[in-house]
C-alpha cells in the first residue's frame, strides 16, 4: 500500500522518516513528534554523540548517522545504509541548517559560503539521494524555509540567501516530482526557542535585530509547538507548513514586506549610528560542529569501513 493511499488514518506508523539536522532543536523536536506518531526515525546530523543519545531515547525504532550533508559520498553512503538498517523512507525533511549574522563587508568569506553550502546544497542533495526512495514509495519531502524566505532582513544576508533558494528549490522540485506520486512541502518557521537563538541572542546583531521587533514576530516559540505543525503537515502532505499560523498572512502579503523590512531597518540601524555590529560567526553549538567540520574540509573516505565498505551507520 503506498503512502499517498492511506488518507483517512496518520500514515506514519510503521514509515521510514529521515531528519536531517537532528541533533538540537527543531530537528530534535521533530523526531520525537515523528516517533510518538509510530515512524522510524533516521537520524542524520553532524554531533554523533547527541544524535546516539537521541536514538536511544525516542519511543520508537531510530537510528544515527553521523554526516555533513553537504558531502554527497558520505551523504549517499549514509542514504543506503538507511534503507539496510530501517527500511526504504516515505517520509524526507531537509531540516539541517546553519546561520551567520552581522553586515556584509564583515563577514567571513568562509562562514557565509557555509551556510549557503548547508542550507540549500545540502537540501538538493539530501533531497537527490533519497529521491528514489521517495518515488518508490510515493513519499513526502519537507523542505525547512523561514520567514526569511518571506521577508528577507538586514544583517542575515547568507541565512535569508539560503532559505529563499532553498524555497525555490522545492517549488520547482515540487513540479518536477508531483506527476510521479512525490508530494514536496515547504515549512515557513519564525524564531524558536533554540540553543541557535539563545547564543544569536547574546550577539549585539540580535539584540539590534529583534530588540524592536513588532509582536507577534518578537516572539520565540517552543520548537515542539513547530514539530507538531510540521508533522501534521507531513500527514496530509501539505504544500505549505505555517508555524505560528499568523505566518500564512505573512505569505499574502510577501510583495509588500521587503518595502517594509527597508523601512523598519532604516530606522533602526540608523539609530546606532557609527556603532559597530561584529560579525557573529557560525551560531550555536550546531554552528560550532559545522564550522569544525568546514574548516577541517570534507573527508570523502570518512564513511567507509577499511577495505572501502560503507558502516552501517556511526559507531564512534
Amino acid at each position: 500500500m503506498s503512502f499517498r493511499s492511506r488518507r483517512i488514518r496518520s500514515p506514519l506508523p510503521g514509515r521510514v522518516a529521515v531528519v536531517t539536522g537532528a541533533a538540537r532543536g527543531i530537528g530534535e523536536s521533530l523526531a520525537y513528534a515523528l516517533s510518538r506518531r509510530g515512524a522510524k526515525v533516521a537520524l542524520l546530523g553532524l554531533e554523533g554523540e547527541r544524535l546516539r543519545r537521541l536514538a536511544a531515547d525516542l519511543p520508537g525504532p531510530a537510528a544515527p548517522w553521523t554526516v555533513d550533508v553537504t558531502d554527497p559520498n558520505a551523504l549517499a553512503a549514509a542514504a543506503e545504509s538507511v534503507r539496510g538498517t530501517l527500511g526504504t523512507p516515505s517520509v524526507v525533511v531537509a531540516n539541517a541548517g546553519v546561520a551567520i549574522g552581522g553586515p556584509l563587508l564583515d563577514c567571513d568569506p568562509a562562514d557565509w559560503r557555509r551556510v549557503i553550502e548547508v542550507n540549500i546544497v545540502g537540501s538538493a542533495l539530501t533531497a537527490r539521494c533519497f529521491l528514489p526512495d521517495l518515488l518508490r514509495n510515493h513519499g513526502y519531502y519537507l523542505q525547512v524555509a523561514s520567514l526569511t524566505a518571506l521577508a528577507p532582513t538586514p544583517l542575515l544576508t547568507a541565512y535569508c540567501a539560503s532559505k529563499s533558494g532553498a524555497e525555490a528549490f522545492a517549488h520547482a522540485l515540487r513540479a518536477e516530482v508531483t506527476h510521479r506520486g512525490v508530494d514536496v512541502g515547504i515549512a515557513y518557521l519564525n524564531w524558536a526557542d533554540t540553543t541557535l537563538i539563545r547564543h544569536a541572542d547574546q550577539t549585539a546583531v540580535f539584540q539590534t535585530l529583534r530588540a524592536r521587533l513588532p509582536w507577534p514576530a518578537s516572539v520565540s516559540q517552543d520548537p515542539a509547538s513547530y514539530a507538531d505543525a510540521m508533522v501534521r503537515g507531513i500527514e496530509r502532505r501539505s504544500a505549505h507548513v505555517y508555524a505560528p499560523p499568523w505566518l500564512r498572512g505573512a505569505q499574502a502579503a510577501r510583495a509588500f514586506l521587503p518595502p517594509l523590512v527597508v523601512h523598519y531597518s532604516r530606522r533602526v540601524l540608523a539609530a546606532r549610528g557609527d556603532e559597530p555590529l561584529p560579525a557573529t560567526g557560525l551560531l550555536g553549538p550546531g554552528g560550532a560542529a559545522s564550522d569544525t567540520k568546514a574548516r577541517a574540509g570534507p573527508d570523502r573516505h570518512s564513511h567507509l569501513r577499511p577495505g572501502g565498505q560503507p558502516w552501517p551507520y556511526d559507531t564512534t
